[in-house]
């Protein structure tokens, strides 16, 4: 059965400061070498209510010069 999705991205977190869903916005963390991590901030108070780590299937090589 082929995956009908692939990736979800958050519009809406429950903020435990403003106590109530929040809309949300993303933002790179950290670039790791088997992914990339990302961190859901409340757009009203701008306290960190989540975080999600992508990881790619490819194996992407970077070469810094």
């Amino acid at each position: 059965m082929q995956q009908a999705y692939k990736d979800f991205d958050a519009t809406e977190l429950f903020c435990a400061h403003c106590r109530r869903a929040v809309p949300v916005r993303k933002r790179l963390l950290l670039i790791l070498p088997d992914g990339e991590k990302y961190d859901y901030n409340c757009v009203y108070c701008g306290a960190s209510i989540g975080d999600k780590m992508v990881t790619e299937k490819n194996n992407l090589k970077v070469t810094f010069r």
